[in-house]
């Protein structure tokens, strides 16, 4: 069912006015990692929305997702959480729940039908032995393509590309006109997204599955597997000197100012085009993978909530639950973030084209895939990033990498 914008409203003001009750007199920290421009208007959003309620918002946002993660996990050990925190979709937080330390939020997920509201790969992630221990905030894919509209018209390119024959002729027509064609982020994860994103779109939804769900190495010595590899290899060509250590919403900016034609990375990129007044399909273009029925890579963000005995903290996180995943707050949040509503009844008519698209083809489950860190654990993905940065930093052979590849899924 999908509701109308007078409808969408309604139940806001009726969410609003229900957990202002709630909320009012009390605190809720709250540690993330969103400090680029984009990530930080759409997590007031958040705050606004909390405040609005009479609560009071306090922010900690570090610089790092690793650095907040660890700061997290420190605290929790250390007998003194923050209200919430914030995770990827993925298994990183998983080691909390075995160890009892995250509250369930079984009652907020009961109220907003989350079992029928959320697919089935998120569930597979926040849902664990028959509760829910995160409140998952939106849908990213990791492997979007944006490109600036007048590098493609300068460097003649006709249409977006549809295959990896194409984008490598893409790329090459941007060299030749003048541009970086490929902006990167020389950062072990971003390397990662780009490999993650070919992986996909080239040796396809199978191979993916067969390499991170099942560790198969077979798979991982395949010819397949092996002809990816050497294309990322081959994107080395095309990655300006000053990639080494570049942060990824820098890489952004090269597309944003001009200088770059092309960069791969999550939606959250579309937040920094929207913050430098930029629209898609306008300034610049965005395309969900290379072909019609390319895969779509899922992920996002939830937050989790620390247990606690104090009812004050239990009475705030189920709150910060409730406003998080209401329809307006959903719209309003992912208008920013470049991401789209984790709810399947919001009314998606004032979101972007490239929002619009995402929404398009998550109603398609054959198109869901997945990515990497659902399915692996938080140590197996750091291997495989070290792998793919040594492969791609170095003269390692395609065959060295993928025995060092298959190596690194085994733990």
């Amino acid at each position: 069912m999908r509701f109308s914008i007078r409808q969408v409203a309604a139940a806001a003001a009726l969410v609003t006015a229900a957990v202002t009750v709630q909320a009012q007199g009390l605190k809720a920290e709250v540690i993330h990692w969103w400090t680029s421009g984009g990530e930080s208007a759409a997590m007031r959003e958040f705050a606004e929305a909390f405040k609005a309620a009479g609560g009071t918002w306090i922010d900690n946002a570090i610089a790092g997702s690793e650095a907040a993660r660890a700061t997290v996990v420190n605290r929790i050990v250390g007998g003194n959480p923050s209200t919430a925190a914030q995770f990827n979709i993925s298994k990183q937080f998983h080691d909390l729940i075995e160890e009892g330390l995250l509250s369930d939020l079984d009652e907020v997920a009961r109220k907003e039908g989350w079992d029928r509201m959320l697919p089935a790969p998120i569930i597979s992630s926040v849902k664990v032995k028959g509760h829910y221990y995160a409140v998952p905030v939106n849908i990213h894919m990791i492997g979007w393509f944006w490109y600036s509209k007048e590098a493609f018209q300068k460097a003649g390119i006709q249409r977006e590309p549809q295959d990896i024959d194409e984008f490598f002729a893409a790329l090459d027509k941007l060299k030749a006109a003048g541009y970086v064609p490929l902006a990167l982020g020389g950062q072990p994860w971003q390397e990662k997204i780009t490999f993650d994103t070919l992986l996909a779109n080239v040796g396809g939804k199978d191979l993916f599955l067969k390499v991170y769900r099942d560790a198969d190495a077979k798979a991982v010595n395949s010819p397949e597997f092996k002809r990816v590899l050497s294309l990322f290899k081959r994107m080395r060509d095309y990655v300006d000197a000053g990639s080494a250590g570049r942060n990824w919403n820098d890489a952004t900016a090269m597309v944003i100012s001009g200088k770059a034609g092309v960069q791969i990375m999550g939606d959250w990129a579309k937040g920094e085009f929207a913050g430098a007044r930029l629209t898609p399909g306008k300034e610049y273009g965005c395309f969900p993978g290379l072909g019609e029925k390319s895969p779509y890579i899922i992920t996002g963000d939830v937050f989790v909530f620390p247990k606690s005995k104090d009812p004050n903290v239990v009475k705030a996180q189920q709150t910060l639950a409730t406003l998080m995943t209401s329809p307006a707050t959903q719209v309003a949040f992912n208008n920013k973030k470049g991401s789209i509503p984790i709810r399947t009844d919001v009314d998606s008519s004032k979101m972007d084209v490239c929002a619009q698209a995402g929404i398009r083809i998550m109603k398609d489950p054959s198109r869901h895939l997945p990515n990497a860190e659902m399915l692996v654990t938080p140590d197996v993905n750091g291997a495989l990033q070290d792998v793919i940065t040594k492969y791609w930093n170095t003269n390692q052979s395609v065959d060295d990498a993928a025995r060092a590849f298959a190596a690194a899924l085994q733990g």
